[in-house]
């Protein structure tokens, strides 16, 4: 049957409908990447086109079978190619916009190769690989899918392609699979072969569920394999290193002095873990980006860290959250930061700093003039330290997108300060002041600043405030006029069934933009707002915003 050689889009599509009806998958089908089969049914319907009589092969001459098979297996070599690219970079979750660029991409080079013609016999040498331009890929990801156990004949399926002589893989990702003692033999002599061409190596979540003393021989494993590679990222998140996983690890960290990316999250990392990481890393002089998520540090350990963050001069991304770190090792992280004027995003969450700490964070923040996002909620600041970072904040980082300092005991008196640090942060995409004690007057200061500009402002979570219905109203007409605004969150405040009305109301095109009232009490509050007296009070209210200012030199 003869084939227009740009129909292949239409093909796949039948070959994918009749290949996915077979897997029953009632809820959802995912078409990327295509199963075997499906591959191997392309790579005739490409011999077909390449091959029969159409108005193409009829223009520029059609190919014997043996060339046409020939082509046809680099033709979809080289789509798939292309096609995993984007889908791995846009994942769009069914793949239908792979499969079609996948379609595509053949039909495109089936013409290239017709227009060529048929070689002649000085020409059987040149392969269609010199004429189409195959990526090569430098990934290699055995992450997708279920999280498993993998052992050794599966190793050696699975790791086939990293023996192909002149691979160009410069990352590998063993992430969600966790190896065992023979598996990782297996794959001991493969990572030794291509050390020195790996850059990136992610090894997050690689032993799970094995025994220590099995997780340790494993880690020794392939910490010897790529011992002398010089990488640029290093993942070793999600594994249970402790102090002893932290020195397996030690022939490979020992020879690395060019690392850019660090990241050590939800390792079990204890005070004794962090100091042998700060022992065994020779240089941290080029590192960006250090992220040390949901460990057992606490202060001692934090004071380890510190000093890697001290030499750590081009630090751009830094992550140490809900790590068990206190005031003093808040304070010994605040003063080494102070040496990272790079940094563009800064994540504290979720630690016990308090207001000393606060306050010597304070003096870090005023030197980052590149800093685009900043998380320090649940800190413990209180009004004190929440001031001292919002002075400093006011007078850098003029390009803030992300200001999250929720749940630090934030009250009233503290609005004017951290409100004029609002007002200048006119890139503001993300404003989280959850969990704190703002109240109506608070909660009016910061809508007073968001009226004027602040026309990027996507989102704001002011729930957990003690806010009434005059700051609900206020705060809701402010935020559902800017033009990029996408969600509001007020829930769990004492705004009366009125007020959610009116605000409700407010957002009557917009829904989706506006939260849940499901912890909202309305009964709550002072005997004040609940008699509609003081702030309450509409005439007043609107009186009282008018002559709102905020004072720039707090």
């Amino acid at each position: 049957m003869r084939r227009h050689p740009l129909s292949l889009s239409a093909g796949f599509s039948e070959m994918d409908a009749t290949e996915s009806k077979s897997q029953s998958r009632p809820f959802s089908i995912k078409l990327w990447p295509p199963s075997q089969n499906t591959r191997q049914m392309l790579v005739v319907r490409v011999t077909d086109n390449l091959t029969t009589k159409s108005i193409f092969t009829q223009k520029y001459g059609s190919l014997s079978k043996e060339e046409a098979e020939e082509n046809a297996k680099k033709i979809e070599d080289a789509a798939f190619a292309t096609a995993n690219e984007h889908y791995e970079k846009e994942p769009d979750g069914d793949g239908s916009s792979a499969v079609q660029l996948y379609a595509k991409e053949c039909s495109k080079l089936i013409l290239e190769v017709l227009k060529r013609g048929p070689s002649s016999k000085d020409e059987k040498e040149v392969l269609v690989s010199e004429q189409v331009s195959v990526p090569h890929d430098t990934v290699f990801d055995i992450s997708k899918g279920a999280r498993s156990f993998i052992e050794a004949k599966e190793a050696e399926e699975t790791l086939e392609p990293l023996k192909e002589p002149g691979n160009s893989y410069t990352k590998i990702c063993f992430s969600n699979r966790s190896f065992g003692l023979e598996a990782a033999r297996v794959a001991e002599p493969i990572l030794a072969s291509i050390k020195n061409q790996l850059k990136e190596v992610d090894l997050s979540d690689f032993i799970a569920g094995r025994s220590e003393a099995e997780a340790i021989e494993v880690m020794n494993i392939f910490s010897t394999a790529l011992e002398g590679s010089i990488l640029q990222s290093l993942n070793l998140s999600n594994n249970a290193l402790g102090e002893k996983g932290v020195r397996a690890f030690g022939a490979l960290l020992r020879s690395q002095s060019c690392l850019e990316e660090l990241y050590l999250m939800n390792n079990g990392i204890s005070e004794e873990a962090a100091e042998a990481v700060c022992e065994l890393i020779p240089s941290t002089e080029k590192l960006r980006v250090l992220q040390f998520h949901n460990n057992m540090t606490g202060d001692k350990g934090a004071l380890a860290i510190s000093k890697v963050v001290k030499c750590s001069p081009l630090l751009e991304d830094f992550r140490c959250s809900s790590t068990r770190v206190g005031s003093e090792g808040g304070v010994a992280l605040s003063e080494a930061l102070d040496t990272c004027t790079h940094l563009k995003k800064l994540d504290l969450r979720d630690n016990m700093f308090g207001v000393e700490a606060g306050v010597a964070l304070s003096k870090a923040l005023s030197k980052y003039a590149s800093l685009t996002e900043v998380y320090l909620s649940y800190l413990n600041l209180e009004d004190e330290g929440a001031m001292a970072i919002a002075r400093a904040l006011k007078e850098s980082a003029p390009s803030l997108e992300v200001l999250d300092m929720a749940g630090n005991d934030i009250t009233a008196e503290a609005a004017p300060v951290v409100a004029a640090c609002i007002a200048e942060k006119q890139h503001l995409t993300k404003l989280n002041l959850a969990e704190n004690e703002l109240k109506d007057e608070g909660t009016m200061e910061i809508s007073k600043v968001l009226e004027e500009g602040h026309l990027q402002l996507k989102e704001v979570d002011m729930s957990i405030n003690s806010i009434g219905r005059a700051g609900a109203r206020v705060l809701a007409r402010v935020v559902v006029q800017k033009p990029e605004f996408k969600f509001l969150n007020i829930d769990g405040n004492f705004i009366s069934d009125e007020g959610i009305d009116e605000v409700k109301e407010m957002f009557e095109k917009f829904p989706e933009k506006l939260g849940s009232f499901d912890e909202n009490d309305p009964e709550g509050g002072d005997d004040e707002e609940e008699s509609g007296e003081g702030l309450g009070d509409e005439p007043e209210l609107e009186t009282e915003l008018e002559k709102l200012e905020v004072n720039k030199e707090e």
